[in-house]
């Protein structure tokens, strides 16, 4: 089997992975929901309003300040939403999946045995070997 074919095959089995579901389920609800989406809509406004201001020669600072309140509001208020708190857990779930199978690949590239290599849990894998800019190792 070519490792294009077990590519495909492999993108076949993320996309019936339970996470990948929870995803796809967890977006449609965001997509679906009209309260949301015009918050989102709101912020995005706010967004570029305050890229027009910050690039003009003299940007007005109350301006920018006012905008960047309204932003944090309004971000908050997303944050907030059961939606988009179910869509960012389960991204991150996806996210993680990834993660993982990507340094696996990693790994095997390298040389590593297939059957046998096994990522660093995440708190491991960002070591730089100095122990003072370290929170301790597991």
């Amino acid at each position: 089997m070519d490792v294009i074919k077990c590519t495909r095959e492999l993108g076949k089995a993320i996309q019936q992975d339970e996470r990948y579901l929870k995803f796809v389920e967890a977006k449609k609800a965001n997509d679906e929901d009209m309260q949301l989406n015009s918050l989102i809509g709101k912020l995005n406004l706010i967004q570029l309003s305050y890229q027009n201001e910050a690039s003009k020669e003299a940007p007005d600072e109350k301006k920018l300040e006012e905008m960047d309140a309204q932003f944090r509001d309004i971000y908050g208020e997303i944050m907030l939403n059961e939606n988009m708190h179910k869509f960012e857990e389960a991204k991150q779930g996806v996210d993680d999946m990834m993660n993982y199978v990507i340094q696996l690949l990693t790994l095997c590239v390298n040389g590593d045995d297939p059957e046998t290599a096994e990522p660093k849990p995440a708190d491991e894998a960002a070591c730089t070997g100095s122990c003072s800019t370290c929170g301790g190792c597991g």
